[in-house]
């Protein structure tokens, strides 16, 4: 789950201020980039992922029991 978090929001991080960005130095870049997509995935991203899996988990085990009967 971290992955899918994480992985499209440096994308479109890189993406919006990729330009940039290049004119940093790696360092610095990384602090850029790591300043905003945390705050990003931790408290926007990650708990929508969190009901989503626990959405999917309710649904399977809905349909094991019912298939039970």
């Amino acid at each position: 789950m971290i992955w899918l978090a994480v992985l499209p929001t440096l994308m479109l991080i890189n993406f919006a201020v990729g330009r940039w960005l290049d004119t940093l130095n790696p360092v610095l870049r990384t602090f850029v980039l790591v300043t905003v997509a945390v705050p990003i995935v931790v408290y926007s991203i990650m708990p929508q992922l969190h009901r989503l899996r626990a959405r999917i988990a309710g649904l399977a085990a809905h349909r094991q029991s019912t298939k039970d009967l």
